[in-house]
């Protein structure tokens, strides 16, 4: 709950609007959604009211499982808190992007999976100049990364920057809410024995762990590895880094030179931020083989969607309700249209499209809906 004193809560009724707009663009038609709309300028007054006088508490979480591409549990928030995560999202984050580097992706405008494979591309045709000479990249994966964060780490980092009094309580609110003690379980419950016992959040300690499926979490999770960022720039002063997420990757010339830093990485995690690498995903091998990064594999002078993703998209469309051939395979044609070396597995999926009785365009980059 947030503390009582509430002059310093600076935010309007404007903000609270747009932050409104900003989460419903893709939860309209949730039942929580439909529900906070239907009474929308009464529930925003109150949401304000609440978030003012002091009174405001997280509601009830659902949370489920999803098995593409591997089982792992999700905890979505009520809509009304997730318009309150937009509106600190809103507020803080764009002083928290101005002082990330340019090689953060994830969960900030303009850098997802196509800017984080295009910027790697980037940097390998700079760091070979393009292919002519030899380098080595060093892949790394942080283990269980999101059931892992330290909270009372990113707690430090968060005062550290948010100094408004009212918006690091609010930041304060959400980090330390504990979905486990109000939610409602959606789906089959055998799902839940399909997730690893380490990946659940229930089975971590309460100062440990952000729910996977918030923008909150997403944005925290940016904030916390920050300091593995601007140590690997300014302490290792690696020049080509790109990190999306949890994986990252260093490029170099020198296979010595990453093992240094891996071992460098693996003194720095544990000691400032509690968290450690998984050994199982760590890659140290020449970049002619490929790099396998945010779904592309990057080799020389070709860059693929990565081959169990072009036969899952291929076998899903095939198999999946008609109603939802049109929705999927214009999702997984912009998808696959990503990768510059994409028209053999646009094809592919062409083909299981047609199979399903819809039409598809001559450049092989959308289907119709089916004709009634």
């Amino acid at each position: 709950m947030l503390s009582a004193d509430h002059s310093d809560a600076d935010f309007t009724f404007e903000e609270l609007a747009i932050a409104y707009f900003d989460c419903r663009k893709s939860k309209r038609n949730t039942p929580s959604a439909l529900a906070f709309e239907l009474n929308l300028e009464r529930n925003l007054i109150e949401l304000r009211d609440e978030l003012r006088d002091g009174s405001y508490t997280p509601g009830t979480s659902v949370c489920f499982v999803v098995t593409r591409p591997k089982p792992r549990e999700v905890w979505a928030a009520d809509f009304r808190d997730r318009v309150v995560h937009h509106l600190l999202y809103n507020r803080v984050a764009p002083s928290f992007y101005a002082s990330f580097i340019a090689d953060t992706c994830a969960c900030i405008p303009g850098r997802g999976t196509l800017y984080a494979a295009r910027r790697l591309e980037a940097k390998i045709r700079s760091a070979t100049e393009n292919w002519a000479k030899p380098v080595w990249y060093l892949k790394c994966d942080l283990a269980n990364f999101f059931v892992a964060i330290d909270k009372t780490v990113l707690h430090g980092q968060l005062a550290a920057r948010i100094t408004e009094p009212w918006w690091l309580r609010l930041a304060e609110t959400i980090l330390f809410h504990d979905p486990r003690t109000d939610y409602q379980l959606r789906g089959a419950p055998e799902l839940l024995a399909l997730v690893p016992p380490h990946k659940r959040l229930a089975n971590h300690p309460a100062t440990r762990g952000l729910p996977i499926g918030n923008l909150s979490s997403q944005f925290f999770a940016n904030v916390y590895l920050d300091a593995l960022d601007q140590h690997v720039k300014h302490k290792l002063r690696a020049r080509h880094y790109i990190r999306y997420v949890d994986d990252f990757i260093l490029l170099h010339e020198s296979p010595q030179w990453l093992n240094a830093a891996l071992a460098d990485i693996n003194d720095f995690l544990p000691g400032q931020l509690h968290a450690n690498l998984n050994p199982t995903k760590t890659i140290l091998q020449p970049l002619a083989r490929g790099v396998d990064f945010v779904g592309h594999v990057v080799k020389p002078w070709n860059t693929r969607t990565r081959r169990r993703t072009v036969r899952q998209a291929v076998n899903r469309v095939a198999r999946i309700d008609t109603d939802e051939v049109f929705a999927s395979a214009n999702s997984y044609f912009g998808l696959l249209g990503q990768s510059k070396s994409s028209h053999a597995d646009r094809a592919a999926l062409a083909r299981a499209v047609l199979r399903r009785g819809h039409c598809v365009n001559q450049s092989f980059t959308k289907t119709y809906r089916k004709a009634a």
